[in-house]
């Protein structure tokens, strides 16, 4: 009995657990300011010392959260993801259910390996422009997509917090906790079933909201912008022999632009480090067998240096074209008033040695300029200007010369660390085989693998700082003393009692569907992390008053708490794309109610067979 109020612990801390959802549940308290006013009710209430309520900000479960989220940053910022998003648009066509399988086997993948709700957020853009490409309605193809985020939470231990979480209550208990991929059966069985749903049912009960569109709102793509330049048709990409004349003579001897009109925008060359881009090289940049020149001119200019030089056209593979894209940007940008440089040509100008940047294109009015390059620049032209994204972003700085118009929608797309990928792809690797062969504690793999991003510079110390979510680990470390409460006071016997002298003559399938539907419920109300939290030590004791595994239990809470499909307000995964697909929430109840059912009936036919009672 604790002295506050003369009310037993195990009230006062049901009493936290009703407060703590409430608030939750009316969307008016951030969620981390939850986690903080919990910590100090168990501490300033008696129920914990201040020590034991402040322990969770210690937990190996919020190292491993924090490390998560780097490393699914450095997938990120490698252009992983985006490769995927990519490929998903390449193989799947026009065809909406071949598009929607691919998103949701590409989301689950890829969540399995990072936060499912980073890839929501990396999916919403690949999603909308997938759909604007083939005319699709984005909102059929939105919905499913967040719904595979979450069940990717299903298919490993290190896909979303709550596994970590039951993971750890196992450890503490003194059984075995889970292995990378104790229960991917269980998940990919939920997957199969979830696709065959979805495709035949659960597609066809979303309503079809027109939705906006890429294009809308990120300004025009660079092929756009080329074709206002009349430069399509004026840029090409030629291969170096090794029999040409011009490999092994720099660019200012090459006689490509003085002899043939052709200027050299960029250079995809290939080494035994991988292939890099080379944007707007100098005078002194030498040519080398193999390299793919990007080069600017007409075409009989291009077919003379072909014929005379000893380079091939060829068309640039998407990936190359891609890597291309995030290298080298453009901008068309209005010659200011005062400028400096009216008055002089582009050529006299120097654009390449004054500002690394190249003129591709000249507007006077509506009318294009051919041949601008000894044209007099006046007050309100527009130049078409290419080169780095550094470069291209620090011509917004240069408002007493130029004042920028436009920039294409790829910007907000730029994979910046692509030549990193193949690093982290190695780390990925390394830390999922260190997990699997049990190298290794959990814990320390993905810190290993959080370091080494940081140390390969596939993302900065401070872009990893940036991508943890501090309001999550504040939520999560102060609903982690919950279940110590708990436990301490006497509820979670409560419960476990309440339960067994219900279902406890039922057998286990029964006290499992029970666990799975407490943990869908709380769900509702709390986030998945803390259902889980609260869950996953009743889960234990109570298999252990029934002198069974604990195992099946355990994952019942895991499967459950990835299961938040009824409602928007669950989860950000799925809160995340309401807005871009303009759902309401009956959508949300339509669709996710019978997956959530579906859910449970797979999860009480597959997981006892692969974790025997």
């Amino acid at each position: 009995m604790n002295d506050f109020l003369a009310i037993p612990d195990s009230s006062i801390v049901f009493i936290i657990i009703g407060i703590a959802s409430i608030m939750m549940a009316s969307n008016r308290v951030r969620f981390d300011i939850v986690g903080v006013l919990v910590v100090l009710a168990l501490s300033l209430t008696g129920v914990l010392s201040i020590g034991d309520a402040i322990s969770g900000f210690g937990s190996t479960v919020v190292i491993m959260v924090a490390s998560l989220l780097v490393v699914g940053e450095m997938l990120d910022r490698t252009g992983v993801a985006r490769m995927m998003g990519d490929f998903i648009l390449k193989k799947g066509g026009s065809n909406e259910t071949r598009l929607l399988i691919l998103i949701f086997c590409g989301a689950a993948a890829l969540g399995s390996l990072m936060s499912s709700t980073a890839i929501v957020a990396i999916f919403i853009p690949i999603v909308l422009r997938v759909a604007a490409k083939t005319n699709l309605n984005a909102s059929r193809l939105l919905l499913p997509m967040s719904y595979a985020a979450l069940i990717s939470g299903m298919m490993t231990l290190i896909a979303t917090t709550p596994n970590i979480v039951v993971h750890d209550e196992l450890r503490s208990k003194g059984y075995d906790g889970f292995g990378l991929f104790s229960f991917s059966l269980i998940g990919i069985a939920v997957l199969v079933v979830a696709i065959v749903y979805l495709v035949f049912f659960g597609r066809n009960m979303i309503r079809c909201e027109e939705t906006e569109q890429p294009g809308e709102s990120l300004g025009r793509s660079t092929r756009e912008m080329w074709a206002d330049y009349r430069i399509q048709e004026r840029i090409a990409c030629l291969r170096v022999s090794a029999s040409s004349s011009l490999v092994g003579k720099q660019l200012a001897n090459s006689s490509l632009e003085s002899e043939y009109k052709i200027r050299l925008v960029g250079v995809l060359r290939v080494s035994r480090k991988g292939k890099a881009f080379i944007s707007i090289p100098g005078p002194s940049f030498e040519i080398r067998s193999g390299d793919a020149l990007i080069v600017m001119g007409e075409e009989h200019d291009r077919e003379r240096v072909s014929s005379a030089l000893g380079v091939n056209s060829e068309n640039l593979s998407e990936s190359d074209r891609l890597k291309w894209m995030w290298e080298l940007g453009v901008a068309a940008v209005l010659l200011h008033p005062e400028s400096q440089i009216i008055g002089k040509t582009v050529r006299e100008v120097m654009f390449r040695s004054r500002f690394s940047l190249q003129v591709v294109g000249l507007r006077r009015g509506d009318e294009i300029v051919d041949n601008f390059e000894d044209v007099q620049l006046r007050a309100s032209d527009t130049l078409l200007v290419t080169g780095t994204w550094p470069r291209i972003n620090q011509l917004e700085n240069r408002n007493h010369d130029f004042i920028v118009l436009e920039i294409p929608a790829e910007k907000a797309e730029v994979v910046k660390e692509y030549k990193k990928m193949p690093v982290a792809l190695f780390i990925l690797a390394s830390m999922v085989l260190l997990m699997v062969f049990n190298i290794v504690p959990f814990t320390a793999a993905v810190m290993m693998a959080a370091l080494a991003a940081v140390l390969t510079r596939c993302l900065t110390m401070e872009d990893a700082y940036h991508a943890i979510h501090w309001s999550s680990i504040v939520l999560v470390a102060g609903m982690l003393p919950l279940a110590e409460a708990l436990n301490v006071s006497g509820g979670t016997g409560l419960i476990v009692e309440s339960l067994m002298s219900n279902l406890g003559q039922a057998g286990p399938i029964a006290m499992m569907s029970a666990l799975f539907m407490l943990t869908a419920a709380l769900g509702l109300f709390l986030s998945n992390t803390a259902a889980a939290v609260l869950v996953a030590p009743i889960a234990i004791t109570t298999a252990e008053a029934l002198n069974v595994s604990p195992y099946p239990f355990a994952v019942a809470v895991v499967i459950a708490a990835s299961a938040a499909f009824m409602t928007p307000v669950s989860t950000p995964v799925v809160a995340l794309v309401v807005a871009p697909g303009r759902y309401k929430f009956m959508d949300f109840v339509k669709v996710g109610v019978p997956l959530m059912i579906l859910t449970y009936l797979v999860t009480i036919v597959v997981a006892p067979l692969i974790f025997p009672f």
